[in-house]
């Protein structure tokens, strides 16, 4: 009786399930293939960047003769070429130290008035707030004819400082409206607590606020970065000499000559522009999510 019932148990078990088959099916269509198409459908940009810019001319213009999606013969010219025969190391550092100079700038600017709009709760404060997140909407393409004005009566036209004082007026805006939902999201018991101590404003705001809202101001950070090393429209308007330009500019302006693309040094100088913005992301990708998810809980 014994021996039939451990035989009945292990038909049983070798049988397999309908339901754990069906769970992972589903799981396989639900989950694993929509990530697997969003990862493709997001490297893939980064991997024919990678590829054609090691790739050699003769089969960058010859896909009768070679797997465009492959390289046969890998080449250093390209960016040998980019780096020692063009102004590039240049161009990065002016991208950079522009980018850098916004940054800063708008998040010390939004902090402020973030701070100032949530906290200090003056007459009409919400609407201040919302109208600072409007004027976010506003596109640049409509700026940028008056703002050339405005450069050049400053005399800072064809000046990497124009960007770092122009680039905060879309930057600020989304800011501050961030940051006003971070600091909502702050206990304001700890302040009272601090006011009652005797602490001034700027130092609750310093030594309270700041420290706890600091994925917040990395996610602002992030975004304000992002966006002064990725702009295209004032650094066209505002920089004309080839030596002053930003990568995203330099790269279409400088390195197309009449009707020839140089592809390789193309993809090249874009690949390589693309990498700080990557590490940025890569190092401060958790307070990047804890600021999207909440912060301090009372």
């Amino acid at each position: 009786m014994t021996d039939v019932a451990a035989q009945s148990g292990n038909a049983r078990s070798a049988t397999p399930d309908p339901m754990a088959w069906d769970s992972r099916a589903r799981r396989v269509v639900m989950i694993y293939l929509p990530l697997a198409c969003f990862i493709v459908i997001l490297l893939f940009p980064f991997y024919w960047m990678t590829i054609t810019s090691f790739k050699p001319n003769a089969e960058l213009l010859n896909y009768k003769e070679h797997n465009p999606f492959w390289i046969t013969s890998p080449t250093l010219a390209h960016v040998k070429h980019l780096l020692f025969d063009t102004d590039y190391p240049r161009w990065l550092k002016t991208t950079m130290l522009v980018a850098i100079g916004s940054t800063v700038l708008s998040l010390f600017a939004s902090t402020l008035a973030a701070y100032a709009i949530e906290r200090l709760r003056f007459r009409g404060s919400p609407y201040v707030g919302l109208g600072i997140y409007l004027a976010y909407l506003v596109p640049p393409s409509i700026l940028f004819i008056p703002l050339a004005t405005v450069i050049v009566q400053f005399g800072l036209f064809d000046s990497p400082l124009a960007l770092v004082l122009v680039y905060p007026t879309f930057l600020v805006p989304f800011c501050t409206w961030l940051l006003i939902g971070y600091f909502k999201s702050i206990p304001y018991e700890l302040e009272e607590c601090a006011l009652v101590d005797g602490a001034t404003r700027l130092q609750i705001l310093w030594r309270i606020t700041l420290p706890l809202a600091v994925p917040g101001l990395i996610s602002a950070g992030i975004f304000s970065f992002t966006l002064s090393w990725n702009e295209f429209i004032y650094a066209l308007a505002f920089i004309q000499s080839g030596a002053n330009k930003t990568v995203p500019v330099a790269i279409l302006t400088e390195l197309i000559t009449g009707d020839v693309y140089q592809w390789g040094a193309l993809m090249a100088g874009s690949l390589l522009g693309s990498l700080p913005v990557a590490l940025f992301y890569s190092l401060f990708v958790d307070y990047y999510v804890s600021s999207l998810t909440g912060a301090v809980k009372e």
